[in-house]
């Protein structure tokens, strides 16, 4: 039995510097709910996974897992779908006034989204998206695009 058979994923745990900072961030500016607190450790309420934090120091000191990877850059992006383009622009707003730094204001994306992009205090990409009409479409065939004039 293959792993994606076995489970659905239920935690993903981003790699964080600072756990006060990361814990501020995420409740104060993100409005997320703390679920469970303990050193070097956090973990947050978000429907159908648990958004977790642990400090990179922490995790190397218990697992062994190394403090610094050998290459650095971005390594994931955590996206979140919102209803409407127009939820998009909204939460851009409300967040670019509590100091989120985002990459740019919202915009349509050939991937037919709306999306807006922001980072966490240790840089971890965020996406805010909504499909604009008719959804995600197949942007990857280029027979659609020569039609389109793309």
């Amino acid at each position: 039995m293959s792993l994606g058979a076995l489970k659905h994923i239920t935690d993903i745990c981003l790699l964080v510097e600072d756990i006060e900072r990361t814990v501020a961030f995420y409740t104060e500016k993100l409005d997320l709910t703390l679920r469970r607190r303990a050193e070097g450790f956090a973990d947050f309420e978000m429907p159908g996974v648990i958004l977790a934090a642990w400090e990179i120091g922490h995790i190397s000191q218990h697992t062994g897992v190394p403090d610094r990877p050998a290459r650095a850059g971005h390594k994931a992006c955590v996206a979140i779908e919102l209803p409407s383009p127009a939820e998009v622009d909204r939460l851009y707003a409300e967040l670019s006034a509590r100091d989120v730094p985002f990459q740019g204001p919202p915009d349509d994306f050939m991937w037919n989204a709306r999306c807006a992009y922001f980072y966490d205090p240790d840089g971890t990409v965020w996406e805010l998206y909504a499909w604009l009409g008719g959804g995600p479409g197949d942007y990857h065939n280029p027979q659609k695009h020569e039609k389109e004039g793309e």
